[in-house]
């Protein structure tokens, strides 16, 4: 069969252990989804990935939008790579190109490639305009209104409910800090008595049972304010007490209120390699488990061992903060939603995305890859001041301030070769660091015979002068790689299914300058998550054979009399789910759980614990 290429804004290539093939498939508009922060942890990942998106879409902290056209630097970045019918842009608001040519006068740039063209605009319809007179339109779709709504006053406002049960992280964020105005304060909530859920499974659940009634309430406003609700993105930390006891109870009430709805969550899972201070984590993790495999429909999997371990080998901080591993996660779930927010003809369906990666209900917890690795405030080439509103910019300044910013500019630039060591991104480099364990937010063993396989693997390209062709090229170097090295497992695949790697070719923000002309996002599903499980198992076993630290928890009402049956079926949930994960490296994969069959083959049914959401 001919291969087929398509030049689109975004395409999709699967290459299979025979043959590879260019999909091309029809057009669904994204629609919106509601991002819910519940705990501290979720709120602190909230804030950061809210201001990424700001940045990545020329919103300013007050919610009104920035003139990325105001920058000569940001204006050559998009004229320069404006050689490919697929990078168009456009810096306007709306998902229609606008046509109006009043408001402020035009401005033209001397900034040009090769001297042979200059860049012009007017307030409402950017365009690149030549020597010989010539017009093209500069668009790009994009769709704020995924994640944005806009407000009266014509600023945009977070589809984003921020819960807490004591009030500090959400004073800081939506109160104090930079981006208070960004917020809808109608989509807060702080329990009255502040006291939170002491890093308490079982408080943080009953303190959820008691407001989700309020909660819920604001959850309907907003999906009413939506046109074509898709679902629901939670954020949270499985080892505390509101992010997992609440956390849980509201993915719960979530099935039963919105059954056809998506819901993923970004769920921080702790180091069970190093000692904690909260003596109760294995309980907590195992309870809000139990919750994440029965009613959620995909998990991202953020190991903080992993964050720490890349933000000392590949940032090269010597104690990175909590600021900077919250960095790292916004950087990961901005990249995951880039072909929603700028979507081309292809995985402009957040169902589509997922439907491809999770072959089997339970077996959708995630894990992620980026390269090469810059923080977000240090990859957007800008100062703090560039994000205060009212602020005026280096450009319309004297000579001084603008060589004063070059310098400044250089040595930002100088910082990021030195963070990420990179000095050269193309395609094929960046799809084969993906696979690298030491770009993977897991800290999971991957490498050799006997560590597990890839289930499913989609790469989100970033780029603006990509190629489909180098995207095909790529695919046929790791796909000839693979054969050579097969004995070795470099990339290993299930044996029952196509070896398949899906890439995704994306638009960069054209509100950001980017040190990198090309960057990658990959999504996996992978056998060796079992080895996170079973840490977790051995934990739990370890502090529940003596009965260990469960005064907290009987005191609760909900654990009163059926506290026991609630840990043990806990426990055989996640037992399950790591049998049918290992299961997956085995050709008779597809017997797991019928009558008759166990997990290791033989004789013995498999308890089914299957979500009561209708999939």
């Amino acid at each position: 069969m001919p291969l087929l290429f398509v030049h689109l804004p975004t395409t999709v290539f699967i290459v299979n252990k025979r043959y590879c093939t260019v999909l091309h498939v029809s057009s669904r508009m994204p629609r919106e989804i509601i991002t819910l922060q519940v705990g501290q942890c979720g709120n602190q990942i909230g804030g950061e990935f809210w201001k990424q998106l700001c940045a990545e879409h020329g919103i300013a902290p007050d919610g009104t939008l920035k003139n990325a056209w105001d920058n000569p630097a940001s204006v050559n970045s998009i004229v320069g790579n404006n050689t490919h019918t697929h990078n168009r842009y456009s810096t306007n608001g709306n998902t229609q190109t606008q046509t109006q040519t009043h408001g402020p006068p035009q401005f033209s740039s001397g900034v040009s490639r090769g001297g042979n063209s200059h860049a012009s605009s007017t307030w409402g319809n950017p365009h690149i305009k030549n020597q010989g007179g010539n017009c093209h339109h500069v668009q790009a779709d994009d769709r704020k209104d995924v994640f944005f709504y806009q407000g009266d006053e014509d600023r945009y406002i977070p589809r984003a409910l921020l819960m807490d049960l004591e009030p500090r992280v959400i004073n800081k964020v939506a109160h104090t800090g930079a981006y208070r105005r960004l917020f809808n304060p109608e989509n807060l909530f702080v329990a009255q008595d502040g006291g939170g859920a002491g890093n308490n499974w079982a408080s943080g659940y009953r303190q959820g049972a008691e407001h989700i009634e309020t909660i819920l309430d604001m959850i309907d406003r907003e999906s009413d304010n939506s046109d074509s609700l898709e679902g629901f993105v939670l954020t949270h930390s499985i080892a505390g007490g509101t992010g997992s006891g609440m956390g849980s109870f509201l993915l719960e009430r979530l099935n039963d209120h919105f059954p056809k709805k998506l819901v993923q969550t970004y769920s921080v899972f702790p180091s069970w390699k190093d000692q904690s201070d909260v003596v109760v984590e294995p309980y907590n993790s195992l309870l809000t488990m139990k919750r994440l495999t029965l009613n959620a429909d995909a998990v991202v999997v953020l190991d903080n061992s992993a964050l720490n371990r890349i933000a000392v080998d590949r940032l090269r901080i010597d104690n990175p903060s909590v600021d900077h591993i919250n960095s790292l996660v916004a950087t990961i779930m901005a990249a995951s939603t880039t072909t929603l927010r700028y979507p081309g003809y292809m995985n402009n369906d957040w169902i589509g995305l997922l439907a491809s990666l999770i072959p089997t209900p339970r077996c959708h917890f995630l894990m992620t890859g980026y390269t090469p690795i810059v923080l977000p405030e240090t990859s957007a080439g800008s100062t703090p001041s560039d994000n205060v509103p009212g602020t005026i910019s280096s450009s319309a300044g004297s000579s001084t301030s603008d060589n004063d910013n070059r310098m400044k500019q250089q040595q930002q630039q100088n910082r990021d070769y030195n963070q990420t060591g990179i000095r050269k991104t193309t395609v094929l480099d960046v799809m084969r660091r993906l696979t690298q364990p030491k770009n993977i937010m897991v800290s999971a063993n991957m490498r050799g015979k006997g560590n597990g396989c890839y289930i499913s693997i989609l790469n989100i390209i970033q780029g603006n002068d990509i190629d489909p062709t180098q995207i095909h090229k790529a695919l046929q170097r790791i796909r000839e790689k693979r054969h050579y090295s097969h004995a070795h497992g470099d990339i290993p695949f299930i044996p029952w299914g196509p070896a398949s790697i899906q890439v995704a070719l994306a638009r960069k923000s054209p509100y950001l300058q980017h040190r990198h002309k090309v960057s990658g996002f990959m999504l996996a599903n992978h056998t060796s998550m079992a080895e996170l499980f079973e840490r977790l198992l051995k934990q739990y076993d370890r502090i529940k054979s003596r009965n260990a630290f469960l005064d907290n928890f009987r005191k609760e009402e909900c654990f009163q009399g059926s506290m026991m049956e609630e840990f043990d079926h806990s426990r055989e949930v996640v037992q399950s789910l790591m049998d049918e994960y290992r299961a997956c490296e085995r050709p008779d994969y597809i017997n797991f759980g019928m009558e008759g069959v166990g997990v290791d083959g033989a004789a013995g049914g498999q308890p089914d614990f299957t979500s009561p959401k209708k999939r």
